[in-house]
């Protein structure tokens, strides 16, 4: 019986390069905002040339992982934007198939303890950047559109006063996902927004009051109310999600 091994995988030097500097970035070793040298120094020290170097920086920086600031011709290492992470997450979930079904019970998994953790953790910045959202929301708006991103924005607000990135991560593809069908239902269903001003309110006040409990039980009635809001504009819960 002869024994078959797989090939060994040769990967272009820049590739090798921009895994080199993307070790440094992630141990910390290079912190946000420090720079890198020069691309001819670059190229000096891996031995390489500068246009491996240019092509290794390129994909680093399509990863979020470097940025060049304005006025300088040095690449400055940088945080990957939370809303560009999460796209690419929503654009996997997109090809994945999931459903309007997949997506309300992701969130009612998610938003409830998410809410009480911000009960605990907000502070009074998070609390007026909550209510200057809410207010938006119960404001004229131009079109649907502008109701729906208003909606998800107090959705995020909430998120960012619970201080925690890997919850806010975890959150935003699914609000990403949610805006298509959302400008759906409310527009089909009348009592839509007066329903989702009421949970505004409520969620504010227990924020404001500490209450993690009133918190995580409006979260979950709010999340609820979708659904149903669905079912109400008859929208089938085994649709595909679509990214428009």
């Amino acid at each position: 019986m002869s024994v078959e091994f797989d090939r060994v995988l040769i990967e272009p030097a820049y590739r090798k390069v921009a895994v080199a500097i993307g070790e440094r970035i992630l141990s910390r070793t290079l912190r946000e905002g420090e720079r890198l040298p020069p691309e001819t120094e670059l190229a000096r020290q891996f031995g390489v040339n500068r246009s491996t170097v240019r092509e290794a920086l390129r994909e680093l920086e399509s990863r979020g992982l470097l940025q060049r600031r304005p006025g300088s011709k040095l690449m400055s290492v940088s945080r990957p934007q939370h809303a560009a992470v999460a796209q690419g997450v929503s654009h996997a979930l997109l090809l994945h198939d999931v459903t309007v079904q997949h997506l309300w019970e992701a969130l009612r998994i998610i938003e409830p303890p998410l809410t009480a953790a911000a009960a605990r953790a907000r502070t009074a910045a998070d609390l007026e950047g909550l209510t200057a959202a809410i207010s938006a929301f119960g404001a004229p708006a131009a079109d649907t559109a502008v109701t729906v991103q208003r909606t998800i924005e107090v959705f995020r607000c909430i998120a960012r006063a619970a201080h925690n990135p890997v919850l806010g991560l975890a959150q935003e593809p699914l609000l990403q996902l949610l805006e298509p069908s959302l400008r759906i239902m409310i527009d089909k269903v009348p009592q839509a927004r007066a329903r989702i001003a009421t949970a505004h309110r409520r969620l504010l006040e227990a924020l404001e009051a500490r209450d993690e409990s009133a918190a995580q039980e409006w979260m979950a009635r709010h999340i609820r109310d979708f659904r149903r809001g669905y079912e109400l504009a008859g929208i089938d819960l085994a649709l595909r999600l679509t990214s428009s």
